[in-house]
């Protein structure tokens, strides 16, 4: 990683390497339940962007710049009303397109207000979540066809939480699968975990990776040998990456198992995590050990500090450096919780946002157990570099059916197979236990 490199990955606003490949793509924004039609509008940072989200009196959705373009006040401070949003200096009112319905200090000319439009962004609601296209709006692309944002609302749920850093390292927690024996499981032995769907990722806690670049972005499996009443098998655990900020955990069984996760970026330095997973589904982490006591370091909940009004304002943990993550240092030393933080989500948290803001590249030692976050990042940035320098489109933006068929997970396979062979063979037994439920497969298509 040279210093261009990391400057090309991490930054993100507007005319930035990075900044401007993702605005090729739908972001996820804003829950729906967020925003209430005839209420005042909702601050919005997104991609260093200041915007205001609001539902008009009609229900639709709107995603500006906070400016009026008249004298550039604040539309935060507007009145939402009959189908617009009223800025309350002069008056001036946009309708969730930013087309300008109205100029009542103006006199004169009667065709004033066609001249004037606010800078708005496309959006999309389905299924509880709305998104915004920030890119070339007489060009937005498809909705992107990922499988769990297919699922109606009553199949899967939508989490967000805010992590004050950049999204690359964010992201690059999820892609770093051999933290899961020390961070999450370093307190338990091979004994703690016998016939437990976490076994095989304790009693071998340096797997063997294989990496491979996908139409989608990367994908990445953690191979660990291990002996079976039917001899040797291959213990495998996949995770995905998907452009430009996506990545599928190894959380669930495969074939079975339909979650994705969004690391949006706010700006530089703050992120927004959403993730959109399967209503009931078990983690590994939800089954007791084998003497019925829950995984160590998975009892608490994660707590949010009250909503404000500012641009940080949603989403915002309790657990934050400030009070060290709410760190049990007694837990730690007794060896209950290895890292003393009882939260998966907030150990996550904690490592990558003591990082600092942008993790300092120049400092790493990356070791072969770091072959997919080495990869993502070559993915990433020659993709962002080539369409900024040569135009070649953003992979997946104008073809979204390559996220289709995606999924991660484990599973175990003859260790003579290969991990593409692996889950072809486990396509083949999805698609089997998939035609089997037929219509029990609640999926919705984009409108």
């Amino acid at each position: 990683m040279q210093p261009q490199d990391s400057k090309d990955l991490t930054q993100v606003g507007p005319g930035t390497v990075m900044g401007d490949f993702i605005r090729q793509y739908w972001l996820p924004a804003i829950k729906s339940d967020e925003l209430e039609a005839g209420a005042g509008p909702m601050r919005l940072m997104l991609l260093g962007e200041k915007l205001i989200a609001f539902r008009d009196t009609l229900g639709q959705v709107g995603v500006m710049d906070h400016r009026c373009p008249h004298r550039g006040a604040s539309l935060f401070l507007g009145r939402n009303e009959n189908g617009g949003i009223r800025c309350v200096y002069h008056g001036w009112k946009f309708d969730v397109n930013g087309h300008c319905l109205e100029t009542p200090n103006v006199p004169s000319p009667a065709n004033f207000k066609e001249s004037v439009h606010a800078h708005a962004y496309s959006v999309h609601e389905q299924n509880g979540l709305i998104w915004v296209f920030m890119g070339p709006q007489n060009h937005v692309p498809p909705f992107p066809q990922f499988e769990a944002a297919m699922r109606s609302e009553a199949v899967i749920e939508v989490q967000m939480m805010q992590r004050d850093c950049n999204w690359l390292q964010s992201l690059e927690g999820d892609l770093d699968t051999s933290h899961l024996g020390f961070l999450h499981l370093g307190n338990l032995d091979a004994d703690d975990v016998k016939d437990h769907p976490l076994e095989h990722a304790v009693k071998n806690r340096s797997p063997t990776f294989e990496v491979h670049e996908t139409p989608s972005g990367v994908t990445c499996g953690a191979v660990r040998l291990t002996q079976t009443a039917s001899g040797e098998q291959a213990y495998w655990r996949t995770t995905n990456f998907m452009f430009p900020f996506w990545a599928q955990i190894p959380g669930g069984r495969v074939p079975d198992y339909i979650e994705i996760r969004a690391w949006v970026p706010i700006d530089d330095n703050n992120t927004m995590h959403i993730w959109l997973r399967q209503r009931g589904h078990r983690q590994g982490s939800d089954y007791p050990l084998k003497d019925g006591r829950p995984v160590p370091g998975t009892t608490a909940n994660v707590e949010f500090l009250p909503r404000t009004t500012d641009w940080m304002g949603r989403w915002r943990i309790k657990a934050n450096e400030q009070n060290d993550w709410l760190l049990d240092r007694e837990a730690q030393q007794r060896n209950h919780i290895y890292s003393g933080i009882d939260n998966i989500h907030l150990q996550d948290q904690a490592i990558t946002e003591s990082m600092g803001p942008i993790s300092d590249h120049s400092l790493e030692h990356l070791a072969p157990s770091d072959r997919m976050v080495m990869r993502t990042r070559r993915r990433l940035l020659n993709a962002a570099r080539d369409f900024q320098n040569k135009s070649v489109p953003a992979p997946g933006a104008q073809n979204p059916e390559v996220f289709e068929d995606v999924r991660s997970g484990h599973f175990v396979a003859p260790p003579s197979l290969s991990m593409l062979e692996a889950i072809a063979q486990r396509k083949e037994s999805r698609s089997s236990i998939e035609a089997a439920q037929g219509s029990n497969i609640e999926t919705v298509r984009p409108i």
